[in-house]
C-alpha cells in the first residue's frame, strides 16, 4: 500500500464513524515534544468531532476536530509520527511507517463488535473500562458478577489501570514476529501480572508465554487455578526466587514489583543479561545505600533518618536508571500508584536501544556515586557489561 493510500484509508474509516479509538506513536525525531496523540470521537452541541489529545512527558492538551478539517491534521501527524493503532466499530488496525514512508498496513477483525462512545466528559478514560465486566477482576475480587469495581477495590482498579498504561506504551518495544516471553518476580496475588496478560493476549491479541514467579507456595497454588480456571493457556505461576530460576537464556520483558532491596537489582541484572527489550520494576526497602552514605556535605539531610532513609531511596533508584543507561537502555523514573499510600511509588521503565552512552553521563554516574561513597550492588552485578 503506498503512504497516500494509508491515509485515504484511514481518513475514509473516520468518515465512516466507525472509530472507537486510536493511538498514533513513534515520534520520528527525538525533539518532538509531544510522545503520542491519542484519537476517539465525541460529540460536542450535536456536531461529530474527533478529539486530539496531545501526550506531553508531563501534560496533556487537547483539540475537537471537526471531520471535515480531520484530513489537515492527519497530514501532520503522519509527517510527525511513524505508527498508527486504531480500533474501530468491527476492526482493529496497525499501521508501520518506515523512514522513507514505506507502509506496513495490518488489519484484524475484532472478535465482538464493538460500541462507539460519544460522550465528552470528564471521567478518567482507562484503557480496562470500569463498565465493562472482565473474568480476571471479577475472579481476583476487584469487580462484581456484572462488571461493577468494587468501592473498596477502586484504587486497585486503578493501580490495575496505571500499570495497564505502561505496558501499552511498551507495545512498540515488544517483538511481532514471535512468541513474547515475560517474567514478573515477585508477582504475589498477582492482580498485574493477570492484567498484563489479559491486555496483552485478550485485547491486543499478542502471542506471549508470561510465568509469575514468587515464594509463597500457597499463593502460586491459588494463581494457577485462577488461571486454569479462565483459560489463560499460556500464563503459568512457579514457586521460586529471583536467584534460583535459570530457565531462560532470552527474556523480551521483565517486571519485578516490590522486590526488597537488592532483590531489585538481581532482577534488573538478570533482565540485562537476558537482554529483555522492556523493564518494568517498582522498587522497595532500599537498605544498601542507606547503610553505605558517606557524604559529610550533606549532614544537615542525612543526620535525620526519615530523610536519610527518603533520600537513599531516591537515590539508589537515581543510580538504577543510570546504571542502565550505561549498558544501552532509555531509562525513566515514573510515578506508580500504590494502594498501600506509602512513598515507594516510584517506577523504573527502561527500553532497550543498544545506544551507547556518552562519556558525560558515564562520568555523572561516577562522580556522583563517588560523593555518595556508594558501592552499588546493580554495578558489581554488571560489572562485565559496564567495563
Amino acid at each position: 500500500m503506498e503512504f497516500i493510500q494509508m491515509k485515504e484509508a484511514v481518513l475514509e474509516r473516520l468518515h465512516a464513524k466507525t472509530l472507537v479509538s486510536a493511538t498514533i506513536s513513534q515520534p520520528r525525531l527525538k525533539s518532538n515534544d509531544i510522545k503520542r496523540v491519542k484519537l476517539k470521537p465525541i460529540e460536542l452541541k450535536g456536531m461529530y468531532h474527533i478529539q486530539l489529545e496531545y501526550q506531553y512527558e508531563r501534560i496533556l492538551k487537547h483539540e475537537n476536530v471537526l471531520l471535515e478539517n480531520v484530513a489537515e491534521k492527519l497530514d501532520v501527524l503522519f509527517d510527525d509520527f511513524r505508527q498508527f493503532q486504531g480500533d474501530f466499530i468491527d476492526e482493529q488496525i496497525h499501521i508501520q511507517l518506515s523512514k522513507k514512508n514505506k507502509v506496513l498496513f495490518k488489519t484484524t477483525k475484532q472478535q465482538q463488535a464493538k460500541q462507539v462512545n460519544l460522550s465528552h466528559n470528564r471521567k478518567k478514560n482507562y484503557l480496562l473500562d470500569d463498565a465493562t465486566p472482565y473474568p480476571f477482576l471479577i475472579r481476583l475480587g476487584v469487580q462484581t458478577e456484572d462488571g461493577k469495581v468494587k468501592k473498596q477495590k477502586y484504587d486497585k482498579f486503578k493501580q490495575i489501570n496505571r500499570f495497564v498504561e505502561f505496558i501499552d506504551d511498551a507495545l512498540e518495544h515488544l517483538p511481532k514476529d514471535r512468541t513474547i516471553r515475560i517474567l514478573d518476580f515477585g508477582s504475589g496475588k498477582s492482580y498485574l501480572t493477570f492484567a498484563l496478560y489479559h491486555y496483552l493476549k485478550i485485547e491486543k491479541g499478542l502471542d506471549l508465554r508470561v510465568t509469575g514467579l514468587d515464594l509463597k507456595k500457597e499463593v502460586i497454588e491459588e494463581c494457577n487455578e485462577i488461571a486454569k480456571d479462565l483459560g489463560y493457556d499460556q500464563l503459568e505461576f512457579l514457586v521460586g526466587d529471583i536467584n534460583d530460576y535459570n530457565d531462560e537464556a532470552s527474556v523480551d520483558m521483565v517486571v519485578t514489583l516490590h522486590a526488597c532491596d537488592v532483590a531489585t537489582d538481581m532482577a534488573l541484572a538478570r533482565a540485562v543479561k537476558w537482554g529483555a527489550r522492556v523493564i518494568l520494576s517498582v522498587p522497595c526497602c532500599q537498605h544498601e545505600l542507606n547503610r553505605q552514605l558517606q557524604a559529610p556535605a550533606l549532614d544537615v539531610m542525612l543526620q535525620h533518618g526519615l530523610i536519610r532513609e527518603r533520600f537513599a531511596a531516591l537515590a539508589t533508584d537515581s543510580i538504577r536508571a543510570q546504571i542502565l543507561s550505561l549498558v544501552g537502555y532509555e531509562a525513566q523514573l515514573l510515578e506508580f500508584i500504590d494502594i498501600e499510600n506509602t512513598p515507594k511509588n516510584i517506577l523504573i521503565r527502561a527500553y532497550f536501544t543498544g545506544k551507547e552512552a556518552s562519556n558525560d553521563v558515564r562520568t555523572q554516574y561516577e562522580q556522583f556515586v563517588q560523593f555518595l561513597g556508594a558501592k552499588p550492588f546493580l554495578h558489581n552485578e554488571l560489572r562485565e557489561q559496564l567495563d
